[in-house]
């Protein structure tokens, strides 16, 4: 047989070798990797699967960047209930690249929204961030005073790390007709009234989500020229979508413009590094069995795979025990805290899908 340019690649680059055949959990799609440093401060930010691979960099006894810590004599309980401790700063989930890229322009003084407090039974939340105070807080003034305390936080993280891991969650978001601003969950579900002449729904396209993205990079790297960031894709379904279609069908769309544009981002940059944390989770190979019985949440078995290809690329002693300092409060499978949950609470009636 002549020679053809597929002959000298690895195993891999082949179905049947990479993935008809792989042992049960030994599927491994990551080629590129980076043996990150035990001294490196490693931030995390992204959707509620992140807080998977913030447990992991826990417990491998890598350094675990948390400048916003719980304050001391507070229970691990409600310090999570909180939002102390869930990524490296206290800004709860950060679901879209446009709700990132404005989170690192608030914590620089780049850009200060106009409708940032929420009203809720009487108390006012943080609208960027609504449920890391449970009772709420007494006035708008407290909130503003809190979000300063906390962006400031957030500038740390951006200049400070050494790596940043986002995992990147939705396209959908809810923003603000005023100015943009972008927020996690749509006003009314955890705070705030909705009222279409202020807020607008918004499903961001592959070409913007990589402008956004590319933004993020350049303008992270550009206070912090070290920065190293990786990437990854939550394999977690939307909980509900806005647009007239199914949910599975969206969830299908979502993951597919994030994955696009991490692939574009990736390629333009070098301190950029996607993990394939999506395509463990939802390869034929695992044959659904990563899923818990929602069919959304990743269970125990789907996390340890993924963690252990993280592991085997990224940690030098994967089996070294964690010492994670005070800030940090490993997550139970079942902890997991996940703002967009509220939308299933906010669902009023169930019913069967219809046209």
């Amino acid at each position: 047989m002549s020679d053809n340019p597929y002959a000298a690649l690895p195993a891999g680059s082949f179905w049947g070798e990479a993935v008809t055949f792989a042992a049960p959990g030994a599927l491994d799609p990551c080629v590129r990797g980076e043996i990150i440093p035990p001294t490196a401060k490693i931030a995390t930010m992204g959707s509620c699967f992140a807080q998977h691979l913030s447990a992991q960099v826990a417990r491998s006894g890598l350094t675990y960047f948390v400048p916003e810590a719980a304050p001391a004599g507070m229970s691990d309980a409600a310090a999570r209930a909180a939002g102390y401790g869930v990524f490296s700063a206290r800004y709860g989930n950060v679901y879209s690249v446009p709700q990132a890229l404005q989170l690192l322009r608030r914590a620089l003084g780049q850009f200060r929204p106009q409708d940032d407090v929420w009203e809720r039974e009487g108390r006012f939340v943080d609208a960027f961030r609504p449920r890391i105070a449970p009772d709420g807080f007494d006035s708008a003034e407290a909130v503003r005073a809190e979000a300063a305390r906390h962006l400031a936080c957030v500038e740390r993280v951006f200049r400070e790390s050494d790596w940043l891991i986002f995992t990147l969650g939705l396209s959908e978001h809810w923003r603000s007709r005023l100015d943009g601003a972008v927020y996690p969950l749509a006003p009314g579900v955890a705070g705030g009234r909705f009222e279409p002449a202020r807020y607008e729904f918004a499903n961001a396209t592959v070409g913007e989500t990589v402008a956004d993205l590319t933004a993020l990079v350049e303008e992270a790297v550009r206070v912090n020229p070290g920065l190293k960031i990786l990437l990854t894709v939550s394999p977690v379904a939307l909980m509900a979508t806005y647009e007239p279609r199914h949910v599975l069908t969206s969830t299908v769309c979502s993951k597919a413009i994030l994955r696009a544009a991490a692939d574009e981002v990736e390629r333009r940059f070098k301190n950029v590094i996607y993990f394939p944390s999506y395509e463990i989770i939802t390869s034929p190979a695992a044959e659904g069995r990563y899923y818990a019985d929602d069919l959304r949440q990743v269970n125990r078995l789907g996390v340890d795979h993924v963690m252990r290809v993280f592991a085997r690329h990224f940690i030098d002693a994967p089996g070294a025990q964690a010492h994670p300092g005070e800030a940090y409060v490993l997550p139970r499978s079942d902890d997991v805290v996940c703002d967009e949950e509220d939308l299933q609470r906010a669902f009023a009636k169930p019913k069967l899908w219809s046209k």
